[in-house]
């Protein structure tokens, strides 16, 4: 939400100290921002002092940076070093969730505090470890900020400042100069920035469109919602663009609802193997879409061509090794760390995987041998237990990743492979047993597959989980609410990592099943 400001003249409790408390998470350019308002009252005749202490517990380390500011007429002041509770003018915040820590911390009162604040969101470790859904909700923020703050200015002001080749440091001075909060013209703000020598035309730029944003209660954002890409146009062998064409046909042929989310699908299992891949993904589906209806919406079909996909295309050391070597990957991060050309970029890849990881791609029977032997696992562990670092930016790391990554040919013939369609037979083949008495109970069923992803240890949490909720769900499998109380588990499962709160929602079943 943004709200159109009007620039005022300061009021009289600006002759006295001016206090600013700024909140940024690491890589925002706090200290930048800081240094700026910092030279900006000193070359206005104003006794100025800075200080900031660093946290490590968020993300990259939020750290609060405050400025105290008064004329210097009538000899030095003395300054506090860190903000207090209800002693605040100015509050910027770098950070939809840093705003609203702002507030809860109480240095936004509704007598005297001016908010800056970015809406965009910069996930706290907290948010990431939650195996389902965890961001927090910024409309709360939003709305104790109208509520808490004198004066509340928000705006996606990252966004501001990319959309100018600058950071948000840059955009949120603009806003800050716009508020009229500091007792100075804008051309002081803009000469502070001159006085960095660095980067100047750009962060000039999104101080202006960040001062313009603020004063306007113009957000830059896109007019108009992003649109679905469109499939990707597909080149190579004719022999090959004709059976992918014959694919897609068939895709073509389902059921609105299930042609929607197969395509995709389709297109996943592809990219992960091959067009014989893509043919047996479809296979699969035709066997779900014959035991369904219409009449049901052609629910247990739609969920079934999301879920089987991602059984499919499941994470193995292969398809890490993949990912990690594509040129669009490359491109990704280097417009996200904003490399230029002619710069170097080093990138070092983090491997742990475990001895069921290695052991898995040898071939079945082999990996079945090796895994029942303990001696054999810990030989590996010894091996390879260690976590290894790899700098891609070289070519001896890069060609083996590249190579591990091309091995999709082998793919079919290792344990993994075979574990992996083992597992999804039989989530299907238990599905598929609870359609004909509880359609509903089948469809949760498929969407329990939502607890498997990831690779290594995150595959093997979540595969516990997973069977953690089916054998819940055939406890309560005769109730008429036994789709509600599957759902309840699956929801369980998603809150925490270690599976706390499925724990709970186990017990409650066994209580009365």
């Amino acid at each position: 939400m943004n709200i159109p400001l009007t620039v005022k003249t300061p009021d009289v409790r600006l002759q006295g100290i001016i206090k600013v408390a700024i909140l940024a998470v690491g890589g925002q350019g706090g200290g930048v921002l800081t240094n700026w308002i910092e030279d900006l009252a000193r070359r206005n005749g104003y006794a100025a002092q800075a200080t900031s202490v660093a946290g490590v517990a968020q993300r990259t380390g939020a750290t609060v940076y405050y400025i105290e500011m008064a004329p210097a007429e009538g000899g030095t002041p003395i300054f506090s070093l860190m903000p207090a509770g209800g002693d605040v003018d100015v509050m910027i915040a770098a950070e939809m969730m840093e705003a609203g820590r702002s507030i809860m911390r109480g240095f936004v009162t509704p007598d005297r505090t001016t908010l800056i604040a970015s809406t965009h969101r910069s996930l706290a470790v907290s948010e990431k470890m939650v195996p389902g859904n965890g961001i927090a909700s910024a409309d709360e923020v939003m709305a104790a900020g109208e509520i808490a703050a004198r004066r509340f200015i928000a705006a996606n002001f990252d966004a501001v400042a990319v959309g100018q080749g600058s950071v948000i440091s840059a955009s949120l001075f603009g806003a800050l100069a716009a508020s009229g909060a500091l007792p100075f013209p804008r051309s002081a703000f803009e000469d502070a920035i001159k006085a960095g020598g660095k980067g100047v035309e750009a962060s000039l730029r999104a101080f202006a469109a960040g001062f313009d944003t603020a004063l306007n209660g113009v957000t830059g954002a896109p007019a108009t919602a992003p649109q679905a890409g469109a499939s990707p146009k597909v080149t190579g062998p004719a022999r090959l663009v004709a059976e992918w064409d014959r694919l897609v046909a068939r895709v073509a042929a389902l059921p609105a609802p299930v042609a929607e989310m197969a395509r995709p699908g389709l297109e996943k299992v592809v990219d992960f193997q091959d067009l014989a891949y893509g043919a047996e993904y479809l296979d699969r589906l035709d066997t779900i879409l014959a035991q369904d209806k219409a009449g049901n919406g052609w629910a247990l079909s739609r969920e079934a061509a999301k879920y089987i996909a991602n059984a499919m295309a499941y994470d193995d050391i292969i398809r890490v090794a993949d990912r990690k070597t594509r040129a669009a990957r490359l491109a990704r991060i280097k417009g996200e760390m904003g490399v230029k050309d002619g710069k170097l970029l080093h990138l070092t890849e983090y491997f742990h995987p475990r001895a069921e990881e290695l052991s898995s791609l040898f071939p079945a029977a082999m990996g079945a041998r090796w895994q029942a032997d303990p001696a054999r696992m810990a030989r590996l562990d010894r091996w390879f237990g260690k976590g290894r670092r790899l700098r891609t930016d070289t070519l001896r790391a890069y060609v083996m990743l590249y190579v591990l990554g091309g091995l999709k040919g082998w793919r079919r013939k290792t344990l993994r492979h075979a574990q992996e369609m083992a597992h999804l037979a039989r989530w299907l083949d238990t599905a598929m047993g609870y359609r004909a008495a509880n359609y509903d109970l089948a469809v949760e069923v498929i969407r329990a597959r939502r607890l498997i992803k990831g690779y290594s240890d995150t595959h093997a949490r979540g595969l516990t989980k997973f069977d953690r909720v089916l054998e819940g769900t055939a406890l309560v499998a005769a109730r008429s609410d036994a789709a509600d109380w599957s759902r309840r588990l699956r929801e369980a499962a998603l809150l925490d990592e270690k599976g706390t709160a499925l724990d709970g929602a186990l017990a409650t079943i066994r209580s009365f099943a």
